[in-house]
């Protein structure tokens, strides 16, 4: 079984994960904390994934491997990056639309 972050990846010579390893630990716990409409978004999309039960309803129990927890906490990642980017377009666009109007 595969380790999604294997010591190869993590190693030195990752660019990446240099960058990350060099943040400040504000910065960090702010990257880490999404605002309440990302939130919102992102468990929606997890509660698609996994099967959206109402847990007043419904007593829900998920049961998987470790290999395809690693997959779902990758594409809940990717969710949040994808998420994270469209937010800074929408953020750049509606800068640039308010200064083209001024």
């Amino acid at each position: 079984m595969a380790n999604p972050l294997s010591n190869r990846q993590l190693s030195g010579n990752n660019v990446l994960w240099k960058y990350v390893q060099s943040l400040e630990p504000e910065t960090i716990a702010k990257l880490s904390q999404p605002e309440p409409e990302v939130a919102q978004i992102m468990e929606n999309s997890l509660m698609q994934m996994l099967g959206g039960l109402p847990s007043e309803q419904f007593d829900v129990t998920i049961t998987t491997n470790r290999e395809n927890l690693g997959r779902l906490l990758a594409s809940a990642m990717m969710n949040g990056y994808f998420l994270y980017n469209a937010k800074q377009r929408f953020e750049f666009e509606k800068a640039l639309s308010h200064a083209q109007e001024g």
